[in-house]
């Protein structure tokens, strides 16, 4: 099961001082229905993610991820639909977790948000400084929906320390 919360991050680049490694990621999605089905190169790595629905306002779903190989993800980066996102992956430890800083390129160029993964939907953690407002279960944040209805399209909706 994972669970995770979504946020917006300031562009004040305060985040930045605190990033401990930067990787850079490019996924792709398989056109499946009742799950989400994602390739993604991340680094020198390559991984198969089956993901369920989302409940609890889109903090939780199952999640199956298995390491396969380069070859086997170039290969099946065919199947995908709509494009690719490409995005770094910024990791930022704060008070015993890890934020995880996504900066999108292409059609969602310009576009921050933050996830942090919990144990628990009740687990509670401090937000560092960085942490705008909460966008778990807002779809406009999810990666797949970001091939279809890139952040180009509707950046103006957000309040401008988020643009």
């Amino acid at each position: 099961m994972e669970i995770e919360r979504k946020f917006l991050v300031k562009r004040d680049g305060l985040f930045r001082t605190m990033v401990t490694s930067s990787t850079e990621i490019i996924q792709g999605y398989m056109d499946v229905r009742g799950a989400t089905v994602r390739i993604r190169l991340r680094g020198d790595k390559a991984y198969l993610t089956i993901k369920g629905p989302s409940t609890n306002g889109g903090i939780s779903r199952y999640e199956y991820e298995h390491e396969i190989p380069l070859t086997d993800a170039r290969e099946m980066f065919r199947l995908c639909r709509g494009g690719y996102i490409e995005k770094v992956r910024h990791l930022v430890p704060y008070k015993g977790h890890v934020f995880e800083v996504d900066e999108f390129h292409g059609a969602n160029e310009g576009l921050l948000f933050c996830e942090v993964e919990l144990k628990s939907e009740d687990e509670r953690f401090e937000a560092p400084p960085f942490l705008g407002p909460e966008v778990s279960g807002n779809r406009h944040f999810y990666n797949k929906n970001l091939l279809t209805a890139p952040y180009s399209e509707w950046k103006a909706e957000l309040p401008e320390e988020y643009r």
